[in-house]
């Protein structure tokens, strides 16, 4: 029984396994700590949305200095309307394109109330020069990547859908003026108008026939985007015919309506070369009360300029505060 193996033994001692298992120290690498303790790169920042909203801010601080400087601030003061329901209109005009906007990037985004602030900067950014807003607030969502992580599809398209909108109603208020006003119009004027007309449907026909490679956001989000649109600029009709209602009460509030509508039509035509004086010219044939009519069209489009800057310089003040 002593004499029994249970099997071949292996002539390789544990001493000569841990031999060639251990690796000898390679020259030149004591010195070197350990991966554990090493610590990450910190990452660079991205300061170009900062840079880029100091200089609009600059720019529409001095462009609406220049603007109301052109104006005549002093004279627009003495002439406005002592109705209070003329400012509770104006300051609802005033806010609709921003609270339209909010509504939208609420429902892609849950933007928060802070958001209110930054699209009227969009707002006032875009009176100053077309489609800088955008490029704000295209920056401003940047810097809240946890909020959205990819923002420049959104504002491309509600950008787009907005004017998109302007076009439509544009045309639908044209198809039911043009019968009122045809006589109104000088030859030359209607010839612009008609072409203007064909110019605006034009514009719009593009992103139409190529919407899938224009558009990011889903066929159902982009009809209610571009229905929040379309309302936005009725309610701004609406609400800018009772603010001229209050400020000249002798003028039925029909009357102011349809003015309004023949306002958003003749901002929309491009082919007109004067569009302040078609307008003026028109309102004048359709109201009359050359003075008084001509004052309070002024003050309507010098209020928003006033209120450009007290909240510019509102805003640079809150953000000076902050970053003190």
């Amino acid at each position: 029984m002593d004499n029994i193996t249970t099997g071949p033994t292996i002539g390789v001692s544990t001493q000569s396994v841990t031999a060639h298992m251990t690796l000898p120290p390679m020259p030149g690498l004591s010195g070197v700590p350990d991966l554990a303790g090493l610590e990450p790169m910190a990452p660079l920042t991205r300061r170009w949305p900062s840079y880029l909203g100091a200089a609009v801010t600059v720019v529409m601080i001095v462009w609406l200095a220049l603007k109301l400087r052109a104006l005549g601030v002093d004279n627009l003061v003495s002439a406005l309307p002592s109705n209070p329901l003329f400012y509770l209109f104006f300051g609802l005009l005033y806010i609709s394109p921003v609270t339209g906007d909010f509504i939208i990037f609420r429902k892609l985004w849950g933007i928060p109330a802070a958001g209110f602030v930054a699209l009227t900067k969009k707002r006032i950014a875009n009176d100053v020069l077309n489609y800088s807003g955008e490029a704000y607030f295209y920056a401003w969502a940047r810097q809240r990547s946890s909020m959205v992580a990819a923002p420049f599809g959104a504002v491309k398209d509600v950008s787009i859908l907005s004017a998109i909108a302007g076009n439509m109603v544009t045309l639908a208020m044209i198809a039911v003026a043009m019968p009122l006003g045809v006589g109104l119009l000088t030859e030359q004027q209607l010839h612009n108008a008609i072409w203007s007309v064909v110019v605006v449907f034009a514009m719009s026909l593009p992103f139409l026939i190529f919407s899938k490679r224009v558009f990011s956001l889903p066929r159902a989000t982009l009809w209610w985007i571009f229905g929040v649109h379309c309302l936005r600029l009725i309610a701004g009709s609406v609400l800018i015919a009772f603010a001229w209602h209050y400020g000249l009460p002798s003028v039925s509030l029909g009357m102011w309506l349809l003015l309004s509508a023949a306002r958003l039509i003749v901002g929309r035509l491009p082919l007109v070369p004067n569009k302040d004086l078609l307008f003026a010219t028109f309102a004048t044939l359709l109201i009359g009360q050359d003075a008084a009519l001509s004052v309070l069209i002024a003050v309507t489009a010098a209020l928003p300029l006033l209120v450009h800057v007290v909240l510019v310089a509102m805003f640079g003040l809150v953000d000076l505060v902050r970053k003190s």
